[in-house]
């Protein structure tokens, strides 16, 4: 598998103006499986790969995105930040902040050119849902 890519959309976030209502909403009238950070969505995918998708619930007035304008972020999976940054510095991307990094992976912000916070993740072998004790 080639370094440095896009490997699938690590979740989508959603501003709301009573997150923990939005959460109950989702477990009760859906019967999505939630947690402290939204809705998390699991897939097993093949034996060697296990894949999540995490539906955040924040804040309405969360700065986590960026603008206060920017009502949704998209989540990317990336399978290797490092060497994926260093061909975004070369594309003249916007790097928003500094890589952080916790048991379930690396995280970064970037931003397109119509200035939409986007955040990429490079999750490592202890899955978020595994973190999340689901």
């Amino acid at each position: 598998m080639e370094n440095g890519k896009i490997t699938g959309i690590g979740g989508v976030f959603i501003k709301f103006n009573d997150p923990t209502q939005m959460r109950i909403w989702y477990q009760e009238a859906l019967g999505m499986p939630t947690n402290d950070y939204g809705v998390l969505f699991s897939n097993k995918g093949t034996p060697d790969e296990k894949g999540v998708l995490q539906l955040g619930t924040f804040e309405a007035d969360s700065t986590y995105f960026g603008s206060e304008k920017q009502q949704v972020m998209l989540n990317f999976k990336v399978n290797d930040l490092e060497s994926f940054l260093l061909k975004l510095k070369a594309k003249h991307v916007k790097i928003v902040d500094e890589m952080e990094t916790y048991s379930y992976g690396k995280f970064i912000h970037i931003e397109d050119p119509e200035g939409n916070r986007i955040e990429l993740w490079e999750p490592t072998d202890q899955s978020f849902e595994d973190e999340t004790k689901l």
